[in-house]
């Protein structure tokens, strides 16, 4: 329960995250238990992520979570992210979309994989056949959609995925620094999720 975590960071991180219902894991229960200085820096990073960020808005911020939180099938933070998301002005059909979004790149990114290991001309001739519509005129611009893409297919160790949206984020005006900002918010979360699992 949670109550039999004492760590006083740990409590704070989870009332920033709305995580009231969270029954902590094995790995919390490691950290806690031998009061790892890593509870205080997983804290002040998802902080410094999701608050300070100067390349992306709370918004953004936060939907990049969510998606991450999709992407690694963590039910409790998709709830918590999708909440706080709406609080911060998300819509329903922006949250569809980067739910929309993930699971395209999670098919995408395990297609281009394959065909990126075997360098093979018969497989890259062919036709990927994949239906993307939701990319032609996202709800979250097209911008924005590019950039979810790129984290999610950085999460998945896509090359051909990452190389191939990073180009894109910035045809569409983005920066280097909003790409690496929002990549390190999802590594971020990634660790995040690590510990909470």
């Amino acid at each position: 329960m949670i109550a039999t975590i004492q760590n006083e960071t740990f409590q704070n991180l989870l009332g920033e995250l709305q995580l009231s219902s969270y029954e902590p894991s094995a790995n919390v229960h490691a950290l806690a238990g031998a009061e790892s200085r890593f509870i205080k820096d997983l804290k002040i990073n998802v902080g410094n992520v999701l608050n300070n960020a100067q390349h992306l808005s709370r918004k953004e911020a936060l939907l990049l979570a969510l998606a991450i939180a999709v992407n690694e099938r963590f039910v409790l933070l998709q709830e918590s992210f999708g909440n706080l998301a709406r609080e911060a002005g998300a819509t329903r059909a922006e949250i569809a979309e980067i739910v929309a979004c993930t699971a395209l790149m999670n098919t995408n990114n395990v297609f281009y994989r394959f065909r990126h290991f075997l360098k093979k001309d018969f497989y890259e001739n062919q036709p990927a056949g994949i239906k993307m519509s939701i990319m032609a005129s996202p709800v979250l611009g097209k911008e924005f959609f590019e950039l979810v893409s790129l984290v999610v297919s950085s999460i998945n160790g896509c090359e051909m995925c990452v190389s191939s949206h990073e180009r894109s984020v910035l045809q569409h005006g983005s920066s280097e620094s909003r790409v690496l900002e929002a990549v390190k918010l999802g590594a971020v979360i990634k660790g995040l999720i690590t510990v909470l699992a």
